[in-house]
């Protein structure tokens, strides 16, 4: 008796499955998933995993991985090849997840640093290559590649190439960067696959369903180890979590929102995102740039009716609206999608506009199926791979292209010229 129930829901569940995969859609097999062990050039002393991010108006935040410890957290740097007059000294952590041990993680803040300067660096215990990056400049014009869901398959390396010969300022991930997914290994293999560029220019980044990585009874806690590698200057805009915060750069003011935290009217992130709108001077700053992960926008027939989207927009578009963000980007469906400037599902000429942009190149392939009819907020959608490149040339005037991974040539598909609205603060 207890066999043919055990056949029975089995059956039931057969069915279930069949149902539901013929509602989902459909995703062409991607290319081979990568992974990247410590090169033989290096040992385990050696600096990997490079990467920096901003701190402030002036500073950057240098961030690698050594295997040994003892290792000093220390960067030594100048202005020109294998001369370095300054250093500066950090700090080093380390934390397990569940049988995995990480290497010894090293954050050292540098700076004043001028703007739209190149510097060199070697990082402790010095025997390693010399690394440089540039500073972003301190006016327009200033370029951002935009990527999310990069993950680290054949399709990535080749968005990442695109990318690396864009002659680009300043990155902007909205979540999900190394679908490590509680493998822990894989974060390392991230960070060696990036590192080209992420020495080279700083990174900035927000967490995305992918780095959340609980799980019940064997490790409770969310976000170990996206908060350990990838620390990003939220104390200095007076948030109290990694998972969210603002900074500054050549005009304008870029929110790093967090879609998998409390975002409801009475959370912390709310208030925090609050007093940071409250905060901003639009002389100083006049764009304004979100980044989630969750779409709040989305004809995709991917990731609907998903509480971190709905909610999330529910909990915060009104204060977006009444900031007058010029653009929201987002990541989470693997396709790319501009809306018009939009405010509660109606073309509004003061919204922002919305972007979808998590077509990085990650291992789960292309959400290809949109809903039909096309909604006329809208303007364009496109499953395919690819990156956005936003060229901000003045206080008023900025252009926004979407560039297509087409037989491994980057090609331009979208492309809009943006203005602040006339609208009143």
């Amino acid at each position: 008796m207890a066999s043919i129930k055990v056949h029975i829901l089995l059956f039931l569940l057969l069915i279930i499955l069949s149902i539901e995969s013929s509602l989902s859609y459909e995703r062409p097999p991607p290319r081979k998933s990568l992974f990247l062990s410590l090169s033989q050039d290096l040992d385990s002393s050696s600096p990997q995993q490079v990467h920096i991010s901003m701190v402030g108006e002036d500073k950057m935040r240098i961030s690698w991985i050594t295997e040994d410890s003892g290792t000093p957290a220390t960067v030594k740097y100048g202005t020109s090849p294998g001369s370095y007059p300054f250093s500066a000294n950090g700090d080093t952590t380390k934390y397990k997840y569940i049988l995995y041990k990480s290497g010894e993680i090293h954050n050292v803040v540098i700076g004043p640093l001028k703007p739209n300067t190149i510097y060199y660096y070697i990082l402790g215990p010095f025997t390693s290559p010399e690394f440089n990056f540039k500073t972003p400049p301190a006016g327009y014009p200033i370029k951002f590649a935009v990527v999310g869901d990069l993950g680290q398959t054949d399709w990535t390396t080749s968005t990442l190439d695109h990318i690396s010969k864009s002659n680009y300022d300043v990155m902007l991930l909205p979540g999900d960067l190394s679908y490590a997914d509680t493998v822990q290994p894989l974060w390392d293999s991230f960070g060696r696959l990036v590192e080209p560029l992420s020495s080279q220019r700083p990174w900035m980044v927000t967490q995305g369903n992918h780095e959340v990585e609980k799980i019940p009874i064997l490790h409770s806690q969310s976000f170990t180890s996206y908060n350990a590698r990838w620390l990003m200057p939220f104390e200095q805009s007076g948030s109290t979590s990694n998972l969210y915060y603002s900074f500054e750069v050549s005009g304008l003011h870029i929110i790093m929102l967090g879609s998998y935290t409390d975002f409801g009217p009475e959370s912390a992130q709310y208030n925090w995102l609050k007093n940071d709108l409250n905060k901003i001077d639009r002389k100083k700053t006049p764009w304004l740039i979100v980044i989630v992960h969750a779409p709040w926008y989305n004809s995709n027939t991917a990731h609907q009716g998903e509480y971190e989207s709905y909610g999330m927009k529910s909990s915060m578009e009104d204060l977006l609206f009444k900031a007058r963000v010029d653009i929201v980007f987002a990541g989470h469906v693997h396709a790319y999608e501009r809306f018009t400037r939009v405010y509660k599902d109606q073309a509004n000429n003061c919204g922002p506009i919305c972007i979808t942009i998590g077509d990085g190149g990650n291992r789960e392939g292309l959400a290809t199926k949109y809903q039909d009819p096309k909604p006329d907020i809208s303007i364009f959608r496109e499953a395919s791979f690819g990156h956005g490149e936003l060229d901000v040339v003045n206080a008023t005037h900025a252009q926004w292209s979407w560039h297509r991974n087409d037989d491994d040539e980057a090609v331009v598909a979208d492309t809009i010229w943006i203005t602040n609205p006339s609208c009143t603060f």
